[in-house]
């Protein structure tokens, strides 16, 4: 089974790709989804759904986990966050590939074992489970690795 993982931001999507094998997780990709500033706000998100397509006909995901929105102190960022998270559950939908959501909280228990761990102990686990020489950069990949990980610990 294939499991996309997504990290959804503003600017920065981090995606992670693995496979479970009955009780492995094997790494597949991951990398960042980057779009351009000088762009408004609809090319951009136009921009993130042509890069997850292409991602999503590439590597063929059996599922996708991605992190549900948390509170934010900035309001034109989690607007901005949700925005993305729109484009990216609509993308999932059309392409009939289940989605599944995970808090932050339950990606940290997944993955650690402990729901308030910190983000260094996260990055050292999915450095861990996935076998890898080093923690996974930038941060918004291993993010999206975690949230990967946490749905191949949830779901059969």
């Amino acid at each position: 089974m294939i499991i996309l993982g997504i990290d959804p931001g503003a600017a920065i999507i981090g995606y992670g790709i693995i496979e479970r094998l009955s009780d492995k997780l094997k790494i597949i990709k991951y990398g960042c989804i980057k779009t351009e500033p000088k762009y408004s706000t609809a090319e951009r998100l136009d921009q993130l759904d042509q890069q997850l397509t292409q991602l999503i006909k590439k590597y063929k995901p059996d599922k996708m986990a991605v992190e549900d929105l948390f509170f934010f102190k900035n309001q034109k960022t989690i607007i901005k966050v949700g925005q993305a998270r729109g484009i990216i559950l609509m993308r999932g939908a059309r392409m009939k590939i289940p989605v599944f959501e995970y808090t932050p909280l339950q990606v940290k228990q997944a993955v650690t074992s402990y729901g308030r761990a910190d983000k260094k102990q996260v990055q050292e686990m999915v450095k861990l489970l996935l076998k890898l020489e080093k923690i996974p950069k930038p941060d918004d990949a291993a993010d999206a690795l975690a949230i990967a990980i946490c749905c191949a610990h949830s779901t059969i």
